[in-house]
């Protein structure tokens, strides 16, 4: 709602009714809860992963997983 700035000049001297310092306390209360609510959001978001560490090194671990394999030595040695 746009408001001429001779009416806005009033309300600033005059200040605002009950009426209207309820509906304005709400509508601060309501674009509080939804920055908050924001806030959290991107937080959750954003935040950095843990990451999980599979089983380096692992007897157990595929072939070509990356995981390293033991090495064989064929000795012609006897």
């Amino acid at each position: 709602m746009v408001y001429t700035l001779s009416y806005q000049m009033y309300k600033y001297e005059h200040g605002l009714s009950a009426a209207e310092q309820r509906a304005a306390d709400v509508r601060a209360g309501e674009a509080a809860a939804a920055l908050r609510e924001l806030r959290l959001r991107l937080g959750r978001t954003l935040r950095p992963r843990r990451r999980v560490r599979s089983g380096y090194g692992a007897a157990d671990a595929a072939p070509g997983s990356g995981a390293a394999a033991p090495a064989r030595v064929l000795s012609s040695i006897r």
